[in-house]
């Protein structure tokens, strides 16, 4: 009953954790949820209306182009209209281009047949009565600027708003292109680096340093507008096959990767990436491409949360897409209705569409783990500010505009390096000890040592970890001369030691109990280490030079970290001897005592006896005391968490540190909010520790019996 409740537990375990790490790959789901008839976008104008939502998905607006009823808000639920209060400055103004602010949903400008430009803004004031929400939207208007010196009617607009003021770049309708920064007074400058293409797309950054311009041709210019005076043209990129025009672009999150859709629907992602390792120079390049339209691209909308965004073409269709995976996650099928302009929700949980039938279409999407596939967590990725695709841990950052890092690999080989320099350092000397414990010992030395060694086990491993980062990672730095010394003297100061023990008179030798030659050994040991100490700093010099620190990054191109492998593996290395110790020293002395006697009585000396005859019908519980030792040491945590610098890189050196499976859900669990991706991640997590240990143990069990059967004659 103990064994099947034993078992049932570890079922129960499994599918628990199953539960949780499931829903991250469930696939998204999206669905029409209402349809408001709204006012058709004039066809002349093409860039006539703008749609947008508050946060609550109760109220959609509409922004249209004309001399009247510009902006109309409507309930989202019923369809009905929103009374509101127009204000004054719009009045008798005939609106030719609709612009929104990069960055901020709800912050527009109004184009003008006079080229002016009329910033606006829109607010949602939540406020509840009587246990109902009730949502008050406001419309604000900033001062009115003439932008066209020649105040020809503007047809395409950007605007901006930014710490250093307000940036607006106009198209004429005589393909005039013009900009004006703070203060709008200034003479507006001619742009004319697109040469006589056609402008088709418009936009500012968030921060106001880069003016992207889509062309016709399937061109992107970028200017850069720092200085706020004179704009100059920094690159100039094909972006579409010749006769593609561009048809749309967007910054998404972070305003570094810019989302371009074009007339033949390819959607594409392109980021500034360093020309070289060491330089500041960038260029902009293609870094994700995804699923096309059947249709030209006619809309492009970020979301305010994450790398994702959508896209709408001329058969109403409506893509989701995520920039770090690459991935169109969602199509929305359209009912061949073209989308004039569409938005993501400030939660980016839905949508909403505007057709060229006046048609507000709106959607509700359940995406709560974009950033999530197989490839994201196991295949190295392009992020954002990188040279190229890389694995990367990195859960939780400072801004905002973070993106999400979640590749497991680092931390599978930092569990994986840090259990194999654990296991360099333990099975030797767990080994070894057992073997000498177990046939050369003498039994009443062997009843005193085998306990005290077996009393390790219980030491807690958060004191062993304590020990390790405050205690053992600085001596280790300041000694670490003296200790590449010890690698090499101590050995040797054995064999010598070993070598002369043969040449001793047969008459001392037989005075000495089998077993006393150990505390001839140890005070030789710890002479020569005191040696090796005391002999640190001219060591250093003979062996690095000045500092062994410099010497490494000069010749190895490596980096000393206080915390590294080496103290862990020094540290896990001592929790785990103990198990190993004790395992093969059981097996070790349950060979059967006759079968040994018989050996030695043939003539064997104890070294053949043990490995022709001891070792080999041992094998079976050794192996499994080194696959409990390397199960053990997969699963630790508190000696990792305090002796590293838990930096989730993947490189083998002994010299810097790494992050473990286990390791990083002790440290990330706690900050994880419940049900959110990093949290499932870490669960994931779980579940491969859970699969690793499951397959240790399955293999070992299976070789186990396989030794046993093929050495059963022993």
């Amino acid at each position: 009953m103990g064994g099947i409740a034993v078992i049932l537990s570890i079922i129960g375990i499994f599918i628990f954790l199953v539960k949780e790490v499931a829903p991250v790959f469930f696939p998204p789901q999206g669905t029409q949820t209402g349809q408001v008839a709204g006012a058709p976008p004039p066809k002349t104008l093409p860039q006539s209306s703008l749609v947008g939502m508050d946060e609550y998905q109760e109220i959609v607006y509409q922004l249209t182009a004309g001399s009247d009823h510009q902006i109309r808000f409507f309930n989202a639920r019923s369809g009905t209209p929103i009374a509101h209060d127009l204000p004054s400055g719009l009045d008798k103004v005939h609106i030719t281009s609709i612009a929104r602010a990069v960055g901020s949903g709800n912050q527009f400008a109004f184009g003008t047949d006079d080229g002016r430009i009329i910033p606006v803004t829109l607010e949602f004031a939540a406020s509840f009565a009587e246990g109902a929400r009730q949502i008050v939207p406001t419309v604000t208007l900033g001062s009115v600027v003439q932008l066209t010196p020649t105040k020809e009617r503007i047809i395409r607009l950007a605007y901006q708003p930014t710490e250093r003021g307000p940036l607006a770049v106009a198209l004429t309708e005589h393909e005039r292109l013009w900009y004006a920064a703070t203060p709008f007074a200034t003479a507006p400058i001619a742009l004319t680096g697109h040469g006589a293409e056609p402008v088709t797309a418009l936009i500012f950054d968030s921060r106001g340093d880069t003016l992207s311009i889509g062309t016709a041709g399937g061109n992107l210019y970028h200017y850069d507008v720092r200085e706020g005076t004179q704009p100059g043209l920094i690159e100039t990129i094909s972006v579409a096959p010749a006769g593609v025009s561009v048809t749309a672009l967007s910054y998404l999150i972070g305003d570094r990767s810019l989302a371009i859709g074009t007339s033949a629907g390819d959607v594409s992602v392109w980021m500034p990436v360093r020309q070289a390792q060491d330089s500041s120079t960038t260029r902009v390049r293609l870094i994700h491409q995804f699923e096309a339209h059947p249709s030209p691209v006619t809309g492009i909308s970020p979301s305010l949360r994450d790398k994702g965004f959508i896209t709408g073409d001329t058969q109403g269709n409506l893509f989701v897409h995520y920039s770090t995976s690459a991935q169109t996650l969602l199509k929305i099928p359209g009912n061949h209705q073209a989308i004039h302009t569409l938005t993501f929700s400030p939660k980016a949980d839905g949508a909403v569409a505007l057709t060229d039938q006046g048609e507000l279409l709106t959607y509700a999407i359940h995406n709560p783990h974009p950033e999530t596939t197989l490839a994201t967590l196991f295949t190295p990725v392009w992020y954002e500010g990188y040279e190229g695709p890389e694995h990367v841990w990195q859960s939780s950052s400072g801004a905002d505009d973070f993106e999400a890092k979640f590749g497991l690999l680092p931390l599978i080989f930092g569990t994986l390096k840090g259990t194999l320099y654990a296991m360099l350092v333990a099975v030797p000397l767990a080994l070894l000890g057992a073997i000498y414990t177990a046939m050369f010992m003498h039994p009443d030395l062997r009843a005193k040592i085998k306990p005290t060694i077996e009393m390790m086990a219980a030491l807690p491993t958060v004191i062993l970890g304590f020990l390790a980062g405050l205690w053992l990672a600085p001596m280790l730095d300041g000694i670490f001369p003296a200790m590449v010394a010890m690698t090499v003297a101590v050995p040797m100061s054995v064999a010598v030691t070993a070598i002369l023990w043969q040449y001793l008179p047969a008459t001392i030798i037989r005075r000495l109990r089998p077993g006393m030659e150990t505390f001839i050994l140890i005070p030789i040991i710890i002479g020569v280490v005191w040696i090796c100490l005391s002999l640190n700093q001219p060591i250093e010099s003979f062996l690095f030079g000045a500092d062994y620190k410099t010497w490494f990054a000069t010749h190895w191109g490596l980096r000393y970290d206080q915390r590294n492998a080496l103290v862990v593996g020094v540290a896990m290395g001592f929790a785990i001897v103990p198990i190993i110790f004790s395992i093969s020293e059981e097996a070790l002395s349950n060979v059967p005592r006759h079968l040994i006697a018989g050996s030695l009585a043939l003539g064997a000396t104890r070294w053949q006896t043990l490995v022709k005859l001891v070792l080999i019908s041992a094998s079976p519980g050794i192996f499994s005391a080194l696959m409990i030792g390397f199960g053990r040491a997969i699963g630790e945590t508190m000696i990792v968490l305090m002796a590293t610098g838990n930096t989730p890189i993947m490189d083998w050196s002994l010299f810097n540190g790494f992050r473990t499976l286990s390791a990083n859900i002790a440290v990330e669990i706690p900050e994880a909010p419940h049900g959110g991706t990093l949290y499932r991640i870490l669960f994931l997590a779980a579940v491969l520790l859970f699969v690793f240990t499951f397959l240790i143990n399955t293999v070992a069990e299976i070789v186990r019996q396989r030794l046993r059967t093929k050495y059963s004659q022993f």
